[in-house]
């Protein structure tokens, strides 16, 4: 995951997380979560201190003007994708791309990269 967010922000992209949001364990705004999931921004300019360790993903974020900790295990999130090109890759076999992005967002529905 970190290796293509690297290489998202490197082209020039702005990488978004997609994220099973139903588990306890994780900690997102819930009035964005739309249908058990949530599309994130994770680009440098809009969020800080983001993390993306093996186990655990995290970062300060803004929603609806707040601020707000973003935490979740790295087995909640569902795919990377760039919101420029909806190229990315689903971590989740049984993950569907949405068909349509979340009205919390504009990201266009992903394109799996081989």
């Amino acid at each position: 995951m970190r290796a293509l967010y690297d290489w998202m922000v490197d082209s020039g992209h702005t990488p978004h997380l997609l994220i099973d949001a139903a588990s306890e364990a994780v900690v997102v705004p819930r009035k964005h979560v739309a249908d058990g999931r949530i599309v994130l921004n994770v680009s440098p300019t809009a969020v800080r201190d983001l993390t993306i360790a093996n186990d655990t993903l995290s970062f300060d974020g803004r929603f609806a003007g707040r601020a707000f900790r973003v935490s979740a295990p790295t087995t909640s999130v569902l795919a990377i994708f760039a919101k420029e090109t909806g190229e990315g890759m689903m971590f989740n076999e049984d993950a569907q791309a949405p068909a349509e992005a979340p009205k919390t967002t504009r990201s266009p529905a992903l394109k799996l990269v081989t």
